[in-house]
C-alpha cells in the first residue's frame, strides 16, 4: 500500500515526463524520496530541449534492450513484445494493468507484455519525490518509469502511467494540448481523467515501431 504519511505531507505536483521539477520540495518529515540517478534530466513543467532529449534516450534505451533479445530470439510476429517489470510499485499495479492493456488494444505494431527484472525491457518504480513522475533511464541503458505517490493523489494515477508509458512507445510531452491528448499530461489540470491516446498519437507509435525497432538493429 501507498505510504499514507508520505502522501499527506508530500507536496503537491504537476503531472509530466522526464525528471519534473515543480517548485515544491517535499517536507524534511516526509519519507526520503527514492534515488534518482545523477545522469536523469531535470527539466521545467512545460518541457524544454533537454526534456526532449531525455524522451528520446528513454526510447532508445527500450528500443536497443528488445532489438538486443529479438536478435538472440527472432519471432515471427508483426508486432514487437516490449516486456515490462512492475514488481516495485506495487501500489499501482491495476493503474499499470489497465495503461498497458490501453496501449495494447490501441496499436498493432508493439504490444507491452509484464515480465520480471531480469528479463524487462523497462521497469515501473513508485515512492516520494519531488521531481513528480516521470520516465528516465539509469544512465546504464535501462529505462524505468517513476510513479509520485503526491502526484496520484492530485492527478489521475492510470492517466500518469497511461502517459509515462507513452514515453516508452516513443510519444513526447504537448502540455498545452487538450485533455483527449494523453501526452498533454497535467497541462489541462487535475480535472482531466482521459487515460487513452487519440488517433494521432496512435498512428505516431504505430509508425515508430514499423521502422524504429529496424532503426536499432542497424
Amino acid at each position: 500500500m501507498r505510504n499514507p504519511i508520505s502522501r499527506a505531507v508530500a507536496a503537491v505536483l504537476g503531472l509530466g515526463l522526464t525528471t519534473l521539477a515543480l517548485g515544491t520540495a517535499v517536507p524534511a518529515s516526509a519519507a526520503a524520496p527514492a534515488a534518482v540517478p545523477a545522469t536523469s534530466a531535470k527539466v521545467a513543467y512545460a518541457g524544454s530541449g533537454e526534456d526532449t532529449a531525455a524522451n528520446k534516450a528513454f526510447f532508445e534505451a527500450v528500443l536497443k534492450s528488445v532489438a538486443a533479445k529479438r536478435a538472440v530470439n527472432p519471432r515471427s510476429a508483426a508486432a514487437v513484445t516490449v516486456v515490462y517489470d512492475a514488481s516495485r510499485a506495487p501500489s499501482f499495479s491495476a493503474e499499470i494493468a489497465s495503461s498497458t492493456s490501453i496501449w495494447n488494444s490501441s496499436v498493432a505494431n508493439v504490444r507491452l507484455q509484464p515480465g520480471t527484472a531480469s528479463t524487462a525491457d523497462f521497469s515501473y518504480r513508485e515512492g516520494n519525490s519531488s521531481q513528480g513522475s516521470y520516465a528516465s533511464t539509469d544512465g546504464h541503458g535501462r529505462g524505468y518509469i517513476f510513479i509520485d505517490y503526491a502526484q496520484s493523489d492530485q492527478y489521475d494515477p492510470t492517466r500518469i502511467t497511461a502517459h509515462e508509458t507513452g514515453h516508452v512507445l516513443g510519444l513526447p510531452d504537448h502540455y498545452s494540448g487538450p485533455c483527449s491528448e494523453l501526452m498533454s499530461g497535467g497541462g489541462p489540470g487535475p480535472s482531466c481523467t482521459n487515460a487513452i491516446p487519440n488517433s494521432a498519437e496512435r498512428s505516431r507509435v504505430n509508425r515508430l515501431w514499423a521502422n524504429g525497432l529496424a532503426a536499432a538493429l542497424r
